[in-house]
């Protein structure tokens, strides 16, 4: 990737050094800033970490300046399981909150996407860009169909998101061939203010800057929001599919395609 900016590198984890280095920055990220916790969080050695990290590929973006030694390097992440990964592995990490059979159905491609996060010193800038350059490459590499993983709204308190959501499920809820559901005992509804009440500069304000990224992209919400309490997130289900992509974007990646081969 041809970029002003040759210190930053984009590429999948090579080794155990990189994924320790990329759960160092998801600990300080949805640990230490977002108050995450779980079952495999190393809190001695600062670590980030679930049962799906070794059968999960990791997207990197690396800023050569820092000390790749300390652990420091990493600024971005992605987390990425392929359709063939998630076989031999048994599922998803998704199945734990959603029924993904429309999407098993759907016999199309598959990768799961999750765990994104930046560097607090990095945000507002290039880097998510770099990230999503990165993940176009592997989606065209892979012949991707559909994209799909949890996101996130800070908090549990569905009061204080009902606006958002209410948003969410009234205007960008998933055709019916690809509607994921929040599993029937976790099933958190959104619809949760009349189409006709919502206040969209509210709902606006209070989605997170990565769902609205994927909105404007083309993507869809499924049908229900998980309130994950460990994790003290409220989260929701979103996808891409890359055939509906809206033309912009879809020539993007087609002039990212071109350009490479």
């Amino acid at each position: 990737m041809i970029s002003d900016e040759p210190y930053f590198q984009v590429r999948l984890a090579r080794d155990e050094r990189d994924l320790l280095a990329a759960q160092r920055l998801r600990y300080e990220v949805f640990v230490e800033e977002l108050g995450g916790d779980g079952t495999l969080v190393d809190h001695e050695r600062r670590l980030e970490r679930d049962e799906f990290d070794p059968v999960f590929e990791h997207l990197l973006l690396i800023d050569n300046r820092r000390d790749a030694g300390a652990l420091e390097d990493v600024v971005g992440v992605y987390r990425l399981l392929t359709d063939e990964a998630a076989a031999r592995f048994g599922r998803y990490y998704s199945e734990g909150e959603y029924d993904l059979g429309a999407l098993r159905r759907s016999g199309r491609k598959l990768v799961e996407l999750g765990r994104s996060c930046v560097h607090a010193d990095f945000r507002g800038g290039t880097a998510m860009f770099h990230l999503w350059n990165g993940l176009a490459d592997f989606v065209l590499q892979r012949e991707i169909e559909i994209m799909f993983g949890v996101a996130s709204f800070h908090g549990t308190d569905i009061e204080a998101l009902k606006m958002p959501l209410a948003y969410l499920h009234h205007n960008h809820l998933a055709p019916d061939g690809l509607r994921v559901r929040v599993q029937e005992e976790h099933f958190q509804t959104m619809d949760l203010v009349p189409a006709e009440q919502l206040d969209r500069r509210a709902a606006m304000v209070g989605t997170p800057a990565l769902i609205k990224a994927y909105l404007r992209l083309g993507g869809f919400v499924g049908e229900g929001a998980f309130v994950d309490r460990p994790f003290n997130t409220t989260d929701v289900c979103l996808l891409m599919d890359t055939a509906r992509m809206s033309e912009r974007h879809k020539g993007f990646y087609t002039r990212k395609y071109e350009a490479r081969g």
